[in-house]
């Protein structure tokens, strides 16, 4: 089997060689600064064996799986040969551009070159390269070793058969790919992120609640659902007779919210000293890395959680008798 290569190796590249190197593909890493793909092999040497802990891996792979993942010094040499490139560069149109554009010109033909881009389109660093047809966003959620989500979102020149391969590549490393018809701004995660964080400032900033409160609300309220199921199907499940139901009912009372949502809060403007000294009153900036790990535990012993309830949610089967 050919190796990948992924290309930048920050939070998300550590994260993308843990999933690519759990499934046994060998992968390869470069990163423009020195230093940054060889600190990146100790990270992934300790994550696995934290997640071999968390019964994430068996504790005995851990050593062999860590050796599927090298650090190149060219990215002529990272790509040569590979199958898949996953570029993780920074958010920065102007050089995904420049970028891409090396990729293209370096990476064999039949491989597909897919970018972690969380907001950018693909359309808009692609459009003038020879092989933008190959080219897409495969954009995870951080971190994507324990968080499985990934958006493949193809740009309009995009071939059919790379976002096939492209999907079909993240469900047999683990993850779990959403196929977008077409580009939007944000994509679907962030855009309803972005509806939270929006409706989330602006209560606070209108004083109706404080962020531990609002924290609280999807914490131990909504997240006790969205952990194991999507906004339609909770709702689909809230009412008796199912979704249409729900929405006779329930309509008229959420168009009432909704309209009185339409002013958005600044969220660099004076709310965000209040929720900045709500959250240090909770946690001090230098305790910021230490609850930082805290979350990853908690992630990994949810999916761990997950796995072993994997099949509990199936349909069942009708058969006829």
């Amino acid at each position: 089997m050919e190796p990948l290569a992924i290309i930048g190796c920050g939070l998300i590249g550590r994260g993308w060689a843990v999933c690519f190197a759990r499934a046994g593909v060998s992968v390869r890493l470069w990163d423009p600064t020195p230093g940054v793909a060889d600190a990146a092999i100790d990270w992934i040497s300790t994550t696995l064996a934290n997640m071999a802990d968390a019964g994430l891996t068996d504790a005995q792979d851990v050593a062999a799986i860590a050796k599927k993942v090298t650090v190149c010094q060219t990215l002529a040499e990272a790509v040569d040969g590979v199958r898949h490139v996953q570029e993780c560069a920074p958010e920065k149109i102007e050089m995904k551009r420049s970028l891409f554009a090396e990729l293209d010109r370096l990476t064999p033909r039949g491989a597909v070159i897919a970018s972690s881009a969380s907001a950018l389109m693909a359309s808009s660093f692609t459009e003038e390269l020879p092989g933008r047809g190959r080219c897409l966003v495969a954009h995870p959620v951080n971190p994507p070793h324990l968080v499985p989500l990934v958006e493949v979102v193809p740009a309009p020149w995009t071939e059919p058969e790379v976002v096939e391969r492209t999907v079909a590549l993240m469900a047999d490393i683990g993850q779990k790919p959403i196929r977008l018809d077409r580009e939007i701004d944000g994509f679907v995660l962030n855009r309803l992120q972005a509806a939270i964080l929006d409706e989330a400032f602006r209560l606070v900033d209108d004083g109706y609640a404080d962020a531990e409160g609002v924290d609280a609300c999807i914490r131990d309220g909504l997240a006790m659902r969205w952990v194991f199921m999507g906004p339609f199907e909770t709702i689909d499940l809230n009412s008796p007779k199912g979704v249409r139901e729900y929405v006779e009912r329930y309509q008229p009372m959420f168009r009432g919210l909704t309209s009185t949502m339409g002013t958005s809060a600044d969220w660099s403007g004076p709310v965000l000293d209040r929720i900045e000294a709500q959250r240090r009153e909770r946690l001090e900036e230098s305790e910021l890395p230490e609850r930082q790990a805290w979350r990853d535990r908690q992630l990994m012993a949810l999916a761990a959680f997950r796995r072993q309830q994997a099949d509990a949610g199936k349909p069942k089967v009708r058969t006829e008798l």
